[in-house]
């Protein structure tokens, strides 16, 4: 059966500046390394029975029908730095498919090949990122964070050059948009009013149908980037290159990278080999969106009729921001808490309870997960102090007997949102060093650890554990 993509691809019929029209550059001989099946069934889509059928597909080097291959053009600000044109310089957005339930998800293939923003980049991928991308966005994913998802990985079969000669590789990325803050950047730098009009009325009528004009779509973003932000820093998670091109307007985790997972809780932690002064830390992912969407409200201002009132305006919706990031990251610290009302102390017990963390050492995931479970108490295990976690317990306890929940209703509802397992940084790279010497079977086994995130499962409880020292992964690093 031949392969079918239900294509309508609304951006492709924007004005030809928003893009370059350009097919991914065949490869030599692509072979399929992992296929996500229920991803593909969700975006009603038919594949080739033949795996090799498959990789070609997926490498790019045959299309399916309906494909209007294209490589998006936007700028941005990195590590705070103007960037005036950047772009997929690595990928090829194939086209837009509409899911048997209506909903409309781009199809990339990023590793693809040079594109006119490639700059000096040879337009290529090599397995180990993909692969990083591959089982990270799938873990969020099966977490319950909006993120961009993996739908194949295939390797080409060609070297790619970077510290050493690496086996080369393509994602196929799916996401509900790849448009960025850049995006609108670029146009507002050219002072192309059409251009910016034009996409903000894609923008609405994809993601916000019920914003009005600019500043609807711009509180809508707002709201959108207070939630994930909030749900991601509830895992641990660090971006590691919050740039305003890696910040989408569909309010999803894009891009990858220099990414990790915190193992103990400190609120400085950076692991991006690139963020030399820690402007991308844990802690400081709120207010870097709120950098990134000063940046957005700044570009949407040539649209309004008057820009003193639109300044006024829009500086009063970012600033509140802050307010509105607070009121989710506190849900989400109630949430792993077993709190189900709410009472104005909680805060300052979810705040105890982390600094008291960072202070012994405390494994981010472990302590909640303990805390999740029959015996809370065996939190005071991930303590270098474990008498150091006894205050706290005790104000905790007295604040759930407060709400006099059913314990097993507590117990199933923590367990829900604090995960057994995330993708340790020490597993994501054993899983990359093996499949780079050709064996698959580490990362094949991580994925189906992390298929069932929140689920005990003793068969995998392996992935639970925390790095030894000599396991410790300390640094990661962007994928190009």
């Amino acid at each position: 059966m031949p392969p079918r993509f239900p294509f309508d691809n609304s951006y492709a019929r924007l004005p030809e500046r928003f893009f370059t029209r350009q097919a991914p550059a065949p490869v030599e001989a692509p072979t399929l390394v992992a296929l996500n099946r229920p991803l593909a069934d969700r975006l009603g889509l038919t594949l080739p029975e033949d795996a090799a059928e498959t990789a070609r597909l997926f490498a790019g080097t045959t299309l399916p029908e309906g494909a209007e291959p294209l490589a998006q053009v936007y700028a941005g600000h990195q590590f705070g730095g103007w960037s005036p044109q950047l772009g997929d310089g690595r990928a090829i957005l194939l086209g837009e498919v509409v899911a048997p339930d209506g909903a409309r998800f781009d199809i990339q293939l990023k590793g693809a090949g040079r594109t006119p923003y490639s700059r000096m980049g040879d337009g290529r991928a090599w397995l180990g990122p993909v692969l990083r991308e591959y089982i990270v966005s799938e873990a969020m994913a099966a977490m319950g964070v909006p993120t961009t998802r993996a739908l194949a990985a295939v390797t080409t079969g060609e070297p790619v050059l970077r510290e050493a000669v690496m086996p080369g590789a393509i994602l196929a990325r799916v996401a509900a948009s790849h448009i960025r803050v850049g995006t609108f950047q670029y146009f507002a730098a050219r002072r192309d009013t059409d251009a910016l009009q034009a996409l903000t009325d894609h923008v609405i009528a994809r993601h916000y149908p019920e914003a009005t004009g600019p500043e609807g779509l711009l509180d809508a973003v707002i709201g959108a980037q207070a939630r994930l932000i909030a749900q991601w820093m509830g895992l641990g998670f660090i971006h590691g290159v919050m740039n305003t091109d890696n910040m989408t307007l569909s309010g999803e985790t894009i891009d990858y990278g220099p990414c990790a997972f915190m193992d103990a809780y400190y609120p400085d932690t950076v692991f991006s080999s690139i963020d030399q002064f820690g402007r991308y830390a844990y802690a400081n992912q709120p207010q870097v969106a709120v950098w990134n969407l000063a940046q957005l409200a700044t570009a949407l201002l040539p649209l309004l009729p008057d820009r003193d009132e639109g300044i006024e305006r829009f500086t009063a919706l970012v600033n509140g921001f802050s307010d509105r990031f607070d009121a989710e990251w506190h849900a989400v610290l109630r949430a792993k808490l077993g709190l189900a009302t709410e009472d104005e102390e909680d805060a300052a017990l979810a705040f105890d309870l982390l600094e008291r963390m960072a202070k012994n050492s405390a494994d981010f995931t472990r302590t909640f997960r303990a805390l999740s479970g029959d015996t809370p108490q065996s939190a005071r295990d991930e303590f270098i102090d474990p008498t150091a976690l006894d205050p706290w317990l005790t104000r905790w306890q007295a604040r759930l007997a407060a709400e006099a929940r059913d314990e097993a209703a507590r117990i199933t509802a923590m367990q829900a949102a604090n995960p057994a397992r995330i993708p340790r940084n020490h597993r994501v790279e054993e899983a990359i060093t093996a499949s780079a010497a050709g064996d698959f079977t580490p990362f094949e086994n991580l994925m189906q650890a992390l298929a069932h995130p929140f689920a005990d499962d003793p068969s995998v409880a392996e992935y639970e554990e925390p790095p030894t020292d000599e396991q410790r992964v300390l640094r990661t690093f962007c994928g190009t």
